[in-house]
């Protein structure tokens, strides 16, 4: 029995500059109009005490988020936190076709994350960084693509598994 595991993460120096660049800068934007503001207007502390809580947020989530995922003889199962909190299963009866392919996130999913497409022919996305995935194709019709950074040892493991598609 071959088992893929995989755990990926927003570790990418671009991502984390802009992060870092607006955290801080809207941090400081706001601290300076707080400390020169010299009225008590409460609801304008309160918006600028919300703004910084969402930026804080928003950093959080990115550092935070975690894309697993397992392949088994069960099948495949996903999670990215903290979007699911449990594994999502797919088992190998519900797969009609399943390749490794190379994909334009920003030209076919809009990006990286969680992407919900309306497309019928794309199907939807769960990817961290890169343009490597593991496309799946249900017998529903339904697609998913799941993003993956380790596209040989996928490929190993899932013609270990062919014979249950």
């Amino acid at each position: 029995m071959k088992v893929f595991i995989e755990e990926q993460r927003f570790k990418q120096i671009w991502l984390q500059v802009l992060l870092i660049i607006t955290s801080v800068t809207t941090i400081a934007i706001i601290t300076e109009e707080w400390i020169r503001s010299s009225d008590q207007n409460t609801s304008a502390h309160i918006s600028s005490i919300i703004t910084v809580c969402s930026v804080l947020l928003i950093h959080a989530l990115f550092h935070f988020a975690k894309l697993t995922t397992r392949i088994d003889e069960n099948g495949i199962q996903y999670q990215f936190f903290p979007f699911h909190f449990s594994m999502k299963k797919i088992t190998w009866a519900e797969i009609c076709q399943i390749k490794v392919r190379t994909y334009n996130p920003i030209g076919e999913y809009g990006g990286w994350g969680l992407r919900y497409t309306f497309s019928k022919k794309r199907g939807n996305a769960i990817n961290v960084s890169g343009d490597i995935g593991i496309q799946l194709e249900f017998t529903n019709g339904k697609k998913l693509l799941i993003g993956t950074q380790k596209k040989e040892e996928v490929q190993r493991v899932l013609e270990t598994y062919k014979t249950k598609i």
